[in-house]
């Protein structure tokens, strides 16, 4: 759904031009949503990212989140380049379970995996998975290396 709003700024004349802005209310295409607790118990959906070094950061995302811009939220470092477009492939994870819950990769995440390096049959992008409540205790593993559009050594921040 799109809300639309107008708001008027004065030209030097003193004459208004109205502008349109537009806002999607599915926040999650800009990781707005990911920032915002669940609700309830019922909302709430227990992820774990296994991190590079062996560690797991166990994460209680929602019902909707993106996990891409979950992982971002908690500083996981997980780039995600292309801003959840399905345009690149640093947000390449490995799903250690529930695999056969997700919807089967739409050709577009098959192509960027493509370009990934160290793809498994388990391989995905997290920009392409969002939570639900069957996808409870899901565990996302980051693969040991990914390739990315910025120098060695660069920390991906959140948008």
């Amino acid at each position: 759904m799109i809300v639309a709003w107008i708001s008027r700024i004065s030209r030097p004349l003193g004459r208004p031009i109205l502008l349109r802005s537009f806002h999607s209310t599915r926040k999650s295409l800009h990781g707005d949503f990911e920032w915002q607790d669940p609700r309830s118990e019922e909302d709430a959906v227990n992820i774990t990212y296994v991190l590079r070094d062996g560690s797991e950061r166990k994460i209680k995302g929602k019902v909707g989140d993106n996990c891409m811009y979950l992982a971002h939220r908690y500083n996981i470092e997980l780039e995600g380049a292309c801003e959840a477009s399905c345009a690149c492939s640093t947000c390449h994870v490995y799903v250690e379970t529930h695999g056969d819950k997700l919807e089967e990769p739409k050709e577009e995440e098959d192509d960027m995996l493509d370009q990934a390096p160290v793809v498994r049959p388990n391989s995905r992008l997290a920009c392409q998975i969002t939570l639900s409540k069957d996808l409870d205790g899901i565990r996302l593993t980051l693969p040991p290396i990914t390739r990315n559009f910025y120098v060695d050594g660069h920390v991906p921040q959140p948008h």
